[in-house]
């Protein structure tokens, strides 16, 4: 009898395909959902934030810029890749298993790529993809053991020989989803500055009103007024240093900041989600980022440019050897042991315990990182720039109107 993966019963090798390709496509479904409520929130009560740690991280995968390719989702290839191996073992044939067999091997080496590009450029792993990532080389295993033909002398005889009807079929039909997946992005895209921000702007002026902490950090991010207070826009926001939320919530309000000059304050409450420093939270997610806290705190008049070389050197960061090479080049060496900086990063940081608890799982309000008080209402975890702009509008069209809350009514209707 001839081997085959799928063309010789229902033994365990085939159920273990359909196992594969039913695993290939769930992971797939979930590492899309994944990146559409990253980067889609639909409520602002759905925001990402970095509850996780430093590597086993989804979320740098959904804020790269290989979570999609022309606004479709790798995720979506990983159902169709998935789909197709589940069809070939419900609705088996010589030609779809040759196929399928090519595809596991392109598949395989896809995966390999994604794997390593995820570790060694993004510095970080995500959970969902990692299951993908499992089932896809169990499909390739399973095809190279027991796939169709035997032992062909060569990998391009065993692997290279798909139905090019088929092939082109899949090809076909996998495009045309594509197509779909990225008009669906385009409208996804327009609707977080239409009826999404309307929702979002509705929704924050719906949050309760908080106090400011008891110490408003000096280490201000962008300062448009002398006192914190007179500005349309305020927000306190506590931040880690090397946490991947923080660094895309940077990114988002960077992108702001142009848009709104002169109507916004920014405050810095440093937050390292490390037990070396900061008792407020049970967190050890994030090495480093006490003293990264440190050195940026020391000298006031280098914060904002230390501020910023962390983020944009956001992997490297990580590193002790990255980190001690920053504190010479700016003169903050001393930072880690100075005790003047550290009682007061201590004090700023100490703040995030006078906030009640939001759950039952967690002590305090603040309890993650981003975490950010825009004009006394908390808002948790990362959003798009359009969202936070749609909230930004408001505010300003609120403090020109004098605080006349009846403007909203009109806003959330335009």
């Amino acid at each position: 009898m001839q081997r085959s993966l799928t063309l010789n019963g229902f033994g365990w090798p085939r159920v273990l395909s359909f196992g594969s390709g039913l695993g290939m496509a769930v992971a797939s479904v979930m590492t899309i959902q994944h990146y559409l409520a990253a980067n889609f929130p639909e409520s602002i009560f759905e925001g990402s934030f970095c509850d996780i740690n430093a590597f086993f991280n989804c979320n740098s995968s959904a804020y790269s810029v290989i979570a999609a390719v022309a606004g479709v989702p790798l995720g979506y290839f990983g159902v169709m890749v998935g789909g197709l191996v589940m069809l070939g073992v419900l609705l088996p044939s010589q030609a779809l298993e040759r196929t399928n067999r090519t595809i596991a091997l392109l598949n395989g080496v896809g995966v390999i790529v994604l794997f390593c590009y995820s570790v060694f450029v993004l510095g970080s792993l995500c959970l969902l993809c990692s299951g993908y990532y499992v089932f896809s080389l169990l499909s390739l295993a399973l095809f190279w053991r027991q796939g169709l033909d035997g032992d062909p002398p060569t990998l391009a005889a065993r692997f290279g020989r798909p139905s090019v009807r088929h092939l082109a079929a899949f090809g076909v039909i996998t495009l045309a989803g594509a197509y779909g997946f990225g008009r669906f992005h385009e409208a996804k895209q327009e609707a977080q500055s239409g009826g999404v921000g309307a929702r979002i702007v509705e929704q924050y002026y719906s949050l309760p009103v908080v106090r400011w902490p008891s110490f408003i950090s000096p280490y201000m991010k962008v300062q448009s007024t002398e006192r914190f207070e007179d500005a349309p826009i305020q927000i306190v926001e506590y931040v880690d240093f090397l946490c991947p939320d923080c660094l895309y919530m940077n990114e988002q309000l960077d992108r702001l900041l142009e848009e709104f000059a002169g109507e916004i304050n920014v405050a810095f409450q440093f937050f390292p989600l490390e037990a070396k420093c900061n008792q407020v939270v049970d967190k050890d997610f994030h090495p480093g980022a006490c003293e990264a806290s440190y050195m940026a705190a020391y000298d006031p008049s280098k914060f904002r440019a230390i501020h910023d070389e962390i983020f944009a050197n956001f992997r490297a960061a990580r590193t002790p050897e990255w980190r001690a090479d920053l504190a010479r080049r700016y003169g903050v060496e001393a930072a880690v042991t100075d005790s003047a900086t550290i009682a007061m990063v201590h004090r700023i940081m100490n703040t995030g315990a006078e906030y009640e608890k939001t759950s039952e799982q967690y002590e305090y309000g603040i309890r993650s990182t981003p975490t950010l008080i825009i004009n006394n209402r908390m808002v948790i975890g990362t959003f798009p720039a359009e969202q936070l702009r749609a909230i930004f509008r408001s505010l300003v069209d609120e403090h020109e109107q004098g605080g006349d809350r009846r403007f909203l009514e009109n806003w959330v209707g335009d």
